[in-house]
């Protein structure tokens, strides 16, 4: 067993984050003590599950301003994502031409879903265009709506380099000419305000594990007037659309995170763009020609985002992967030998792109760690730095 040195730091908060221990203690009592099964109705112990899912339904929904019975439970975004846009088409194909408007640095769970659509000759994909700070052109936007489509898919907030995106006014749009709205919110719910309901997004995923949750858990929220078909089959549960027994453990754990982010999200997120900005300010004053990519009046409180020019960002990760957990990307593509395609459409420069990293910062992030951080980054790209200019 792989054991983490006590010394590493982590600041990988985008691709997970550590389960607040108030959550844990609910899902161990849930799976402990009120281990039921949600769907046995004969029984006190089912009963117990069933009112424990039931508290989550509303807790899940009163943080996004949803209806509770318009929450469907899932394994996660992946999932949610799948079920929303696969569950789409072909039934709710209103608009001829039937097309699918993207968002190109959506996460690739959207991307590669939307081309499965595009494969089955279901949509025909329209690409929307964003800037070298990854921000969407609206009026481009609003362009291509007006010429009908079956469904818009654009996020909350991106995955790797943290912009949030204007929700309110892309939703005015794509209700103007009458489009479903599917929203990837996975990065930002918990971290900023979601309001479902009044904004008028037709379809929104979440994932727990991005907000002190267990990893598993997620949800898909579908508005009342809308209409899904199930990826599979297998019982009644959740009206039909997402059969299977439910995750009673994970769905505790997921309304327990979601009450808690109701209550602290705004003291917790501005506590901690004051460390992101330390550490910015920190590596802006120690490492030379360092570049904060994004939109940075526009971005997640806890993201990020920076590029060393020259200073390979495999060289940096090899030396400090022992003492500092940081990423050089999304999650999903770890592993890839491809760059980002979100930093590519941002059109960066070669040498901009190989020395990206993504740093990631959450309510467990001390003081301490953000100073830490940012010595440790500072030699080790100094140190980098003097071997590539003695070769």
């Amino acid at each position: 067993m792989l054991l983490m040195q006590q010394s590493s730091i982590y600041l990988d908060y985008h691709s997970t984050t550590p389960v607040d221990r108030r959550v844990a203690d609910k899902m161990l009592h849930s799976m402990t003590t009120a281990f039921g099964n949600a769907s046995s109705v004969d029984h006190s112990y089912g009963d117990e599950a069933a009112q424990a899912v039931k508290k989550a339904r509303q807790q899940v929904a009163e943080l996004i301003n949803a209806s509770p019975q318009e929450i469907i439970f899932t394994s996660g975004a992946t999932e949610s994502v799948n079920l929303a846009i696969q569950g789409h088409f072909p039934q709710n194909l209103t608009s001829l031409p039937s097309r699918l408007i993207v968002s190109p640095i959506e996460h690739k769970a959207v991307l590669d879903t939307c081309k499965a659509i595009a494969n089955q000759g279901l949509a025909e994909i329209v690409w929307l265009k964003v800037d070298r700070q990854a921000r969407i052109d609206l009026e481009y936007l609003e362009r291509v709506c007006s010429g009908g489509a079956s469904l818009l898919c654009i996020m909350a907030a991106n995955n790797e380099v943290g912009n949030i995106y204007p929700l309110q006014s892309i939703s005015q749009i794509a209700q103007k000419y009458n489009i479903p709205f599917f929203c990837d919110a996975s990065q930002a719910v918990g971290k900023i305000p979601i309001n479902f309901s009044d904004w008028g997004i037709s379809y929104l995923t979440l994932s727990g594990h991005k907000f002190y949750a267990p990893k598993g858990i997620g949800a898909l929220v579908v508005r009342k007037d809308y209409s899904l078909k199930p990826l599979f089959y297998g019982g009644e549960h959740q009206k039909g659309l997402r059969p299977g027994t439910l995750n009673v453990a994970g769905i505790v754990g997921l309304g327990e995170a979601c009450s808690l982010r109701q209550l602290e999200m705004d003291a917790d997120e501005k506590a901690i763009a004051a460390k992101r900005d330390r550490l910015q300010n920190l590596l802006l004053a120690k490492i030379p020609n360092l570049i904060v990519n994004g939109d940075l009046q526009n971005r997640l409180a806890g993201n990020l985002h920076l590029s060393i020019p020259n200073i390979p960002n495999s060289a940096i990760v090899a030396r400090i992967r022992d003492k500092l957990a940081i990423s050089t990307g999304s999650a999903c593509s770890s592993g890839t030998t491809t760059s980002s395609h979100v930093l590519r459409l941002m059109q960066l420069p070669e040498t901009q792109i190989e020395g990206a990293l993504r740093i990631g910062i959450g309510k467990f992030t001390t003081e301490a760690e953000i100073d830490l951080a940012a010595e440790i980054l500072s030699d080790t790209v100094a140190r980098i730095s003097k071997i590539l200019t003695s070769t």
